[in-house]
């Protein structure tokens, strides 16, 4: 009996010596060639295999990266972090190297841990296949799925009739239902109606994500489970050769995509060489979406030239251009972060933009602007400073201003492209507002137009509640006439009476706290230059 055991312990020993002797690098670890497979010589024996898995962590250059500045590097990053990621492994960047990467079409997977470190890569753009490709993608190991029997939804429901696998992140479309619809000079149609929200195993709506829309026809529905370890990609120094195309709105990624939820990125610098007099807009360096609670701290990043181009009303226009960017995305933070140019240059675009997103945040940060194209819900800036474009926003919930430094046209300007709504409350505490608009005499804290004859998709709201607290308004430079600053642009100039009809009516703000509010003219704050349309507003002060 004990030779039988001996036997069996013995082939099961030489099974698992067999299997182990036998393992190669997976066929489609890298696809760097045609054929799928890496060149011989940048395949591993099964002694470098077995000791990169011991190690813990690979490094690029165990995969043939030459980090030259020259050789293009991708097939060789790309095989890397397929492996680390079959195998759980840290990546680790090679210091003090340079690795360039050329235009090919090859969107390196991040799904382990990763340290660019004192490395530094080149993203050359004058010549690439597949301009909305990025270089690397950061994505989750979970795979989306379509709940089933959800057909509609309301406004601020708080649980859903079903079952899930773990918290997951919701996003449903009705494109029967047109939101957004664009007006001015990039006008358009309207987007369909799209919310994104948290949802944990029960079916119960995170109160901090609340469903913003009602959803009678749900055309669309998907979940995907939220990665429960954090993700940390860290330094590295990234330089992009930006690209000489024509200028016009043929949008550009080449940069790092976050698709997995709890991520941080942090130590990474992003600064763009090559622009000339014309060139493509970018869509982000860091580009934000389909995800949930990312933060990226201690960063350092670059606004693009601005270029202008005709718009779809026929007009000349600057076209937008990102170095970041946040779609469908909840609880972003961007902590200690800066920019390599000037915030204040008009030369450069903002540098953020965002759609469709919730709980927004800058800690510490000094940029160009803050921005929410196509809604916001909840926002809150802190101990930051914002230059020339200063806060644009549209959306709804709080929008929390303190302890920073806006420099802006307005302090908090209601983009009229999409109806200057907000539906909620601002709150502003210990802050300054240094207009760029002071030389012209319009000194305005909230600014934003609607004429009340355009179709934005939804009723455009303003504030209902503004609480402003130690402002310090810095209107000194001021033209002979001033009037000192007011609290609302003249949101409308034709409404001067009650002969004026808005067929689709924008809602007022009922009441304005105001508390230690100075200014630098010893000015007092007005209400508005269109005292009529702001007549029953509340002012408390």
């Amino acid at each position: 009996m004990n030779k039988i055991y001996l036997f069996v312990f013995f082939v099961a020993f030489l099974c698992s010596i067999t299997q182990m002797s036998c393992q190669t690098i997976p066929d489609n670890v890298d696809q760097p060639g045609e054929t799928g497979k890496l060149p011989e010589k940048k395949r591993l024996s099964q002694a470098d295999i077995q000791r990169l898995i011991s190690n813990g962590w690979v490094r690029y250059s165990d995969f043939g990266a030459k980090g030259d500045g020259k050789t293009d590097d991708i097939e060789a990053i790309a095989a890397t972090h397929a492996f680390a990621n079959q195998h759980n492994l840290k990546v680790k960047a090679d210091d003090g190297v340079t690795y360039y990467i050329g235009g090919k079409k090859h969107t390196v997977s991040i799904q382990t841990d990763t340290e660019f470190g004192k490395a530094t890569f080149i993203f050359d753009d004058t010549s690439v296949e597949d301009r909305n490709a990025h270089v690397f993608s950061i994505n989750s190991t979970n795979q989306s799925f379509k709940p089933a029997n959800i057909t509609s939804l309301k406004r601020n429901q708080s649980r859903l009739d079903i079952s899930l696998p773990g918290i997951c992140l919701v996003t449903v479309t009705d494109s029967n239902v047109k939101r957004y619809i664009r007006y001015g000079a990039n006008q358009n149609n309207g987007s369909s109606q799209t919310d994104v929200f948290v949802v944990d195993k029960n079916g119960n709506v995170d109160s901090n994500t609340p469903i913003i829309w009602d959803f009678d026809r749900i055309t669309e529905i998907t979940a995907l489970p939220v990665d429960e370890t954090v993700l940390t990609v860290s330094g590295g120094k990234f330089t992009t050769i930006a690209n000489r195309e024509n200028s016009k709105y043929s949008y550009y990624a080449r940069g790092i995509a976050i698709r997995r939820s709890n991520v941080v990125v942090d130590g990474l610098e992003h600064r763009i060489t090559g622009e000339g007099d014309h060139g493509a807009p970018y869509n982000g360096f860091i580009s934000i979406s389909n995800c949930m609670n990312v933060t990226v701290r201690n960063t350092i990043l670059t606004g693009h030239k601005v270029y202008r181009t005709i718009g779809s009303a026929g007009t000349m226009v600057s076209m937008g251009t990102y170095d970041i960017n946040i779609n469908r995305a909840l609880n972003i933070t961007f902590e200690n972060c800066s920019q390599t140019n000037d915030i204040n240059n008009p030369e450069y675009w903002g540098i953020m933009g965002s759609n469709y997103c919730k709980n927004v945040v800058y800690d510490h940060c000094i940029f160009s602007r803050f921005d929410a194209h196509m809604g916001v819900a909840n926002a809150t800036i802190r101990n930051s400073t914002l230059g020339h474009q200063g806060i644009n926003a549209i959306g709804s919930g709080t929008f929390v201003v303190e302890n920073s430094t806006i420099r802006g046209t307005n302090l908090i300007n209601l983009r009229s492209d999409y109806g200057s709504t907000w539906e909620g409350e601002f709150i502003i505490r210990n802050c300054t507002f240094v207009p760029r608009s002071v030389k012209s005499g319009s000194v305005n804290l909230i600014g934003g137009s609607n004429s009340g004859q355009h179709d934005f998709g939804y009723t455009c709201y303003m504030p209902e509640r503004i609480t402003i607290e130690n402002l310090k308004i810095m209107d000194s430079g001021h033209p002979e006439g001033y009037k000192g600053p007011a609290i609302f642009a003249n949101f409308n100039k034709q409404m001067v009476d009650d002969t004026y009809v808005e067929t689709y009516p924008l809602v007022k703000t009922k009441e304005v706290i105001l508390h230690n509010v100075t200014t630098q003219s010893s000015l007092p704050l007005r209400v508005s230059d269109n005292s009529y349309m702001f007549n029953d507003v509340t002012v408390i002060r």
